[in-house]
């Protein structure tokens, strides 16, 4: 269940980087968006608030300047790989419901209770997606539940997070919601789910520790 669940992360984080190039919004169309998705805006603001939740886990978890310092180094990209994640937890979301998908309450929490359990509490689960995941503490249970529908919807489609048919139900879903990205943040492909330049820190953390999908 464990391996399943970081498989289920390292498909979302690959989603980041994983539908054909939509047109970046302009300033000028969507003045304070830093992207429009389903007609919603993510606001700037939005994303520097996200941005700043996790700028200040970091910081509450390093003892020192030094080791902050080195975190600020290999997380420069944030900015960029928070909307990514922000936009593609749309995306997941409407894919789960156009598949009729729901999560209960009740799933997050045996879900976070399985987890806390066995990297050794609250905290240390709380810390573990911090680092790894770059998800702050108080995103972790909607964090959770976005994880718990990429299972159930690979599962209704007879299939998992790792295979074509997965990534084309994203695909599929990234094209109705017509998303249309800030230029200062990159273009988002709609055949990948996923901004084109997109890196993200699941992808590399899951993969260095052989937590490669089947």
């Amino acid at each position: 269940m464990h391996r399943r669940r970081r498989r289920t992360a390292l498909l979302l984080s690959a989603a980041i980087a994983s539908a054909p190039v939509l047109t970046a919004c302009g300033s000028d169309a969507h003045p304070g968006a830093a992207a429009v998705v389903g007609g919603q805006r993510i606001t700037v603001s939005q994303l520097e608030t996200r941005v700043s939740e996790v700028r200040e886990a970091q910081r509450s978890a390093v003892a020192d300047e030094a080791q902050y310092a080195q975190v600020i180094a290999k997380t420069g990209t944030l900015t960029r790989d928070t909307l990514h994640s922000m936009v593609l937890d749309r995306v997941l979301h409407r894919a789960a419901q156009d598949a009729g998908i729901s999560v209960s309450r009740k799933e997050v929490q045996e879900m976070q209770d399985g987890l806390r359990e066995q990297v050794g509490g609250a905290k240390a689960l709380e810390t573990t997606w911090l680092q790894q995941y770059g998800v702050a503490p108080q995103r972790l249970e909607e964090n959770l539940r976005l994880q718990l529908e990429a299972q159930k919807l690979a599962a209704k489609l007879g299939t998992d997070t790792s295979r074509p048919a997965f990534w084309k139900a994203l695909s599929d879903a990234s094209r109705k919601l017509n998303i249309d990205l800030n230029p200062r943040y990159g273009d988002w492909d709609v055949s990948k789910s996923s901004r084109v330049d997109a890196k993200t820190p699941w992808v590399r953390e899951i993969t260095g520790q052989g937590q490669q999908p089947a």
